[in-house]
């Protein structure tokens, strides 16, 4: 009975450095690489700038409002179990299979790409393209299959490669600014270039570039949130998760900065280089250009490897939050209870076997008919800010049961700093940023009812999940003195 009752949780094997480096590989990777030489383009490196500064201050209010209800119950799948507890069953439901089905699709798309990166050698393509997305599955599988130890470990070290490459970047950089590198003074002469679009004539014309750029920095620090779901196997949450975020936010934020005022200053931001970088094409990454400007000969290839990593690491957090997420929701009977289960390595394997499954019927469905992964694409798009909403409402809804119960303030391990501000704060720009997806359609009277649809499916498919489980099981939102701040049992 004993031995049943252990396969029931998950161990508690990470370690502090494993925290860290999740958090930090979580947001650095093709929204650095590639994306920031677009929002550099959209709204100057002036606009990038404020835009990437207020972002990364809405994510560490997030954050600290995160780890306070971590520390306090550190739980897998965190964000749906904090929403059922402190606001609404129906409200974590509808998180809880959202965020799921977010990471699910994102790992389909992670092995897909990743084997038209690995294509940029030719000698790898001795395997049809289908061919590498399948052994990239079966590695992810595999590492996730091992125990929490082997994904932390594989985590660590993918952000370690991550981490060395925006240190090497931005040393590179500095040199090449200065003359040292490159041969030629850059100063600030390409950061004032005309007039940026943040200098515009136009009060709309400022607000919808800084808008739009909101959107791709919210997208570059989404995984800083997988710090949450790896606090049900930390081997001490209470000491760990403060110290992880205090680490993590400022290295990031510090990261983000530096790397886009080097690229500002070295590339103008009205190069046609900066447009249209993807991952399929490494040699318009704004990391190659500023590599390239210090002729580095192999700058395209060497950003290539750092971009495969990023993207298998990706899909190896991805396949650990949906596991994770599921496993939880099996615990709190929001899933099959079996999904709730261990085996002897505290590993959630059928969580992990089903979500495995789904991931290849994505993944199938993408490789036979590319249009209706757009709309797959769609409904888990605004997945991760629907989430940040749901961290901010659980935070503020904990802090207000917390007080109303009239429990000891002194008794939170840790506390999430400026109460309410910061939740506020967050869940304002988070709704910002939903509603301004398409400045285009929203602002400028552009209407396609089409392109509405596929950009704002995520709002509706969310809504779906919540108002099913709110006909099914009639539920309320909980009043503030039936809160359940138990948190003597953790899953």
């Amino acid at each position: 009975m004993k031995k049943k009752q252990e396969n029931n949780k998950v161990l508690r094997h990470l370690k502090a450095r494993h925290l860290t480096m999740i958090a930090i590989g979580g947001c650095i990777g093709t929204g650095l690489f590639m994306a920031s030489g677009e929002a550099i383009q959209q709204a100057g490196p002036g606009g990038a700038l404020l835009s990437y500064a207020a972002i990364g201050i809405m994510v560490y209010f997030l954050m600290t409002s995160l780890g306070e209800m971590a520390t306090y119950l550190p739980v897998s799948g965190s964000f749906s179990t904090y929403a059922s507890r402190f606001v609404d069953p129906s409200f974590g439901f509808a998180l809880g299979w959202n965020y799921w089905f977010n990471w699910v699709i994102t790992v389909a798309v992670d092995i897909s790409i990743a084997a038209l990166v690995i294509s940029y050698w030719e000698p790898m393509n001795f395997l049809p393209t289908w061919g590498w997305s399948l052994l990239f599955f079966f590695i992810i599988f595999l590492l996730n299959m091992l125990s929490v130890k082997a994904y932390g470990e594989s985590e660590y070290w993918f952000a370690i490669i991550k981490v060395v490459t925006v240190i090497v970047f931005l040393a590179v950089g500095v040199l090449t600014i200065f003359g040292i590198l490159g041969g030629e003074y850059i100063g600030f002469k390409n950061f004032n270039i005309g007039d940026a679009p943040i200098l515009g004539e136009t009060f709309s014309g400022k607000f919808l570039s800084v808008l739009g750029v909101f959107l791709i920095a919210g997208f570059s620090f989404q995984g800083t949130e997988l710090i949450g779901i790896t606090a049900g196997e930390s081997e001490n949450p209470q000491k760990n998760i403060p110290k992880a975020i205090k680490q993590v936010f400022w290295r990031i934020l510090i990261f983000y900065i530096l790397a886009i005022l080097v690229i500002g200053l070295i590339i103008p931001y009205t190069s046609p280089q900066l447009l249209g970088a993807d991952v399929t094409q490494i040699s318009k990454s704004p990391f190659t250009l500023v590599f390239e400007k210090a002729h580095w000969a192999f700058a395209a290839g060497f950003m290539n490897a750092v971009i495969l990593t990023s993207i298998l690491s990706a899909g190896n957090s991805g396949m650990y939050a949906s596991t994770r997420m599921l496993y939880s929701m099996g615990k709190e009977g929001m899933a099959y209870k079996f999904l709730g289960t261990t085996n002897k390595y505290g590993v959630p394997f059928f969580s992990l076997l089903i979500t495995a499954l789904i991931v290849l019927f994505f993944f199938t469905i993408q490789y036979f008919n590319e249009k209706a992964v757009d709309f797959i694409l769609a409904a888990s798009g605004l997945t991760g800010f629907i989430a940040w909403l749901g961290i901010a409402v659980s935070h503020y809804r904990f802090r207000l049961a917390y007080k109303a119960q009239k429990k000891d303030m002194t008794k939170l391990i840790y506390k999430a700093k400026w109460f309410p501000f910061g939740p506020i704060f967050a869940f304002i720009l988070c709704l910002l940023v939903i509603i301004g997806q398409d400045t285009q359609l929203i602002f400028k009277g552009i209407w396609d009812w089409q392109a509405l649809l596929i950009t704002y499916m995520g709002i509706p498919f969310f809504f779906f999940f919540y108002i099913y489980h709110k006909i099914k099981f009639k539920t309320k939102v909980i009043p503030l003195k039936k809160v359940d701040l138990s948190n003597d049992q953790v899953i």
